[in-house]
């Protein structure tokens, strides 16, 4: 194989987002509400502590979301099991457009309520709780099978240009036009994204439905806790994140250690940076079976690269291993969504996905508690480099603990091959137009 041609190799797929017509409106609406989101994200903090000079009062904000996250979360997931998910989503979407509208018209006054800040916020987080497993169980059913891998990273690739993006845009226009037409631009997002979800055909449920219920909910953690496979790509991903993750001392660690405030804002987006390449460069990844060894790999090399920013004499080298650790983090989240994705019976899918959200949502905010209170007893640098060794030994001893999760393979797992005969089948087996459209096999 030429060079040329081992280059080409590594391009991002983009064949789901050509052949698929309801892949490409999740894609284009994953992408501009992430934008949006991550618009509204910075601001909202911004306009918390501008009117209240309080530090405690943006963190109540955190606290405010944490509790809604994890009720509709779970929720969410089980009503995305028994009701038409497209129709959750356009609802779900609507009421989102409504109340950030809300927060826009608040955040023009000359005095913003902080209590309505609060309010709305925590709704907005109810409801996007609410949405976020339906639409993360449909995009399976969007695509071929042996596309999955290529479909999460158009997604992943998707949501970190939003990522990447949405803060400088919001840095912009707080500085030049005012903040309130940040929640403008979420508007916008949520609007054009409940527009895709509308444009998006049906996709009724195949066989029976559970009824949204605490049984109902008992029911996926069951199935995901027996599942040894999936526990260990919640528990490896948890491990990381909590451990490792070092977000919340990129300020004191760019005053204090480097006495370069100016450039925080750089670290913020070095992860992001790192996990768009890797993207871009996804070509590879779905030549790759055995995920729950690149899960491990990945996972384990993210704490690596944590140390090694810890440890960086100067702050591009400490900019360059977050690059590092971004892509680690982004190839890891990428083969977790695959082993999601491929071998999750329909029936489970939502209520398997409102646990997910979980997985990638606890690990984090954890984290942050975890890097302050150790740099406080210690100093900035002793808690990244401690916390990325420590992500290696967990996610090793979680590995060793889960052992069989190292020789998984997607060609092999019975999971895995339960569901791709259950999909070939029903694309091969003859429909009537009450059965509705087919899904991609």
């Amino acid at each position: 194989m030429s060079l040329r041609s081992r280059i080409a190799a590594l391009r991002l797929d983009l064949t789901p987002a050509r052949e698929s017509r309801d892949f490409r409106l999740l894609l284009i609406a994953g992408s501009v509400f992430y934008l949006g989101h991550m618009v509204s994200y910075v601001a909202l903090p911004f306009l918390i502590y501008r009117e209240t000079g309080s530090n405690a009062m943006v963190g109540l904000m955190g606290a405010v979301q944490l509790v809604p996250l994890v009720v509709f979360g779970l929720w969410g997931g089980a009503l995305a099991d028994h009701v038409d998910r497209k129709r959750l989503l356009v609802l779900c979407g609507s009421a989102q457009v409504v109340l950030m509208g809300v927060l826009a018209g608040n955040a023009f006054h000359d005095n913003p309520s902080i209590p309505l800040i609060f309010v709305v916020g925590a709704l907005l987080t109810c409801v996007g709780a609410l949405q976020r497993p339906s639409r993360e169980s449909l995009l399976p059913r969007t695509v071929r099978h042996d596309q999955l891998t290529q479909a999460n990273a158009l997604a992943s690739f998707g949501l970190h240009a939003g990522l990447f993006l949405g803060p400088t845009l919001a840095g912009l226009l707080i500085a030049k036009v005012g903040i309130g037409w940040c929640f403008v631009v979420d508007v916008l997002g949520m609007l054009v994204a409940t527009a895709m979800y509308a444009a998006m055909r049906p996709y009724p449920h195949r066989e029976e439905t559970t009824p949204p219920s605490l049984r109902g909910i008992a029911e996926g953690w069951t199935y995901a806790v027996r599942r040894r496979d999936l526990l260990a790509t919640y528990l490896i991903d948890i491990a990381a994140m909590f451990l490792a993750m070092p977000i919340v001392l990129f300020p004191a660690f760019a005053e204090e250690v480097f006495g370069r405030p100016e450039l925080v804002g750089m670290l913020y987006s070095a992860e992001t940076v790192g996990a768009l390449i890797a993207t871009t460069l996804s070509g590879w990844m779905p030549r790759v079976h055995h995920h729950g060894r690149a899960i491990t790999i990945a996972a384990a090399a993210y704490g690596l690269a944590i140390a090694l920013v810890g440890l960086a004499p100067s702050i591009w080298l400490a900019m360059g291993a977050l690059a590092l650790a971004g892509a680690a983090d982004n190839i890891s989240a990428v083969f977790r969504g695959t082993v999601w994705n491929q071998t999750i019976p329909e029936r489970m899918r939502g209520r398997l996905a409102g646990i997910e959200m979980l997985s990638y949502s606890v690990g984090p905010l954890g984290g942050q508690m975890r890097a302050g209170l150790v740099a406080d007893a210690w100093n900035v640098r002793g808690a990244i480099t401690s916390g990325g060794l420590a992500c290696i030994a967990g996610v090793g001893l979680t590995a060793a603990w889960l052992r069989d999760f190292w020789r998984y393979d997607a060609r092999t797992d019975p999971h895995a091959v339960t569901e791709r005969l259950a999909r070939q089948a029903l694309a091969d087996a003859p429909s009537s137009p009450a059965d509705g459209p087919r899904d991609a096999a």
